[in-house]
């Protein structure tokens, strides 16, 4: 007997936006239940989350359709973005100066979605990088909390600009010594 839980697939190609944009949005839903999945896209204001978010839809109407599965019960246990054709983008010219012409690189991608009843094995892998979850917020944090102690402020140029001299200030004589 098959030991292995039933997975539903969807699969999204050719996609015209590059995959280093689309993995951003695929890191921060991997492993996640389907309904936390869907709010983090739908909420969120990168615009590659929105060919992911109609994915994920489709794996879970794959889901419910073809294999029998609780569409609330659902868990992202895969999630890859790999390059699209043509030596993974297609070349469009750009016009330079001089008569000369450079390429543009139109990335394309392939995306797949696996959807499962249970939940995934390993644990997700936190990594350093961008983030999709926050990006107002920390902007607004950031605004709102204190200078740290290091950071210095910046000096105005329009004193120096103007011709205003900086106050002089007496130098303090060095103590004498006592010579014997």
């Amino acid at each position: 007997m098959n030991d292995r839980a039933p997975q539903a697939v969807a699969h999204l190609r050719f996609v015209r936006t590059a995959p280093r944009k689309l993995r951003r949005v695929a890191d921060a839903i991997r492993g996640k239940s389907v309904r936390e999945a869907l709010a983090l896209l739908q909420f969120s204001d990168v615009f590659a989350a929105e060919p992911i978010q109609k994915l994920v839809r489709s794996a879970v109407a794959n889901a419910g359709n073809n294999h029998d599965m609780n569409a609330d019960e659902l868990y992202i246990t895969r999630i890859t973005v790999d390059g699209g054709p043509g030596g993974r983008f297609t070349k469009r010219l750009d016009p330079r100066a001089q008569g000369r012409a450079a390429f543009k690189r139109k990335r394309l991608s392939h995306v797949t979605v696996i959807v499962s009843e249970t939940p995934p094995k390993k644990a997700r892998k936190r990594t350093a990088g961008a983030s999709v979850q926050s990006a107002r917020v920390t902007r607004r944090a950031a605004a709102a909390a204190p200078p740290a102690k290091g950071a210095r402020k910046k000096r105005s140029t329009r004193k120096a600009a103007a011709g205003v001299a900086a106050p002089i200030t007496p130098a303090t004589p060095a103590p004498a010594t006592e010579e014997a």
